[in-house]
């Protein structure tokens, strides 16, 4: 009986510093207004490193933007007119 008692003590200790190992020390988490400090610092410091394109290169992309916009709706409304057409005439002969 005095074995059973001591492994049970010892599985209770065990128990007991698990708990313990599980949960972080609360000093050791920095708080919520350090931790948006943080990020902002880190963000501007990302922000620094970015590349930003030239006024000629941003110019040439917006225009071939709406060019390749333009020819798209243009192909578009064109089948869209030939469908429309042909179904249009097929119902006539039906």
């Amino acid at each position: 009986m005095a074995d059973i008692e001591k492994t049970e003590a010892k599985v209770s200790e065990k128990a007991v510093d698990k708990k313990d190992d599980k949960k972080p020390a609360k000093k050791d988490k920095p708080s919520f207004i350090e931790r948006v400090k943080k990020f902002f610092r880190e963000y501007k410091s990302e922000l620094k490193k970015v590349v930003w394109a030239t006024r000629e290169v941003t110019l040439n992309n917006t225009l071939l933007v709406v060019v390749s916009v333009a020819v798209v709706s243009v192909v578009i409304g064109v089948l869209d007119f030939a469908f429309s057409t042909g179904l249009v005439a097929l119902g006539k002969l039906i």
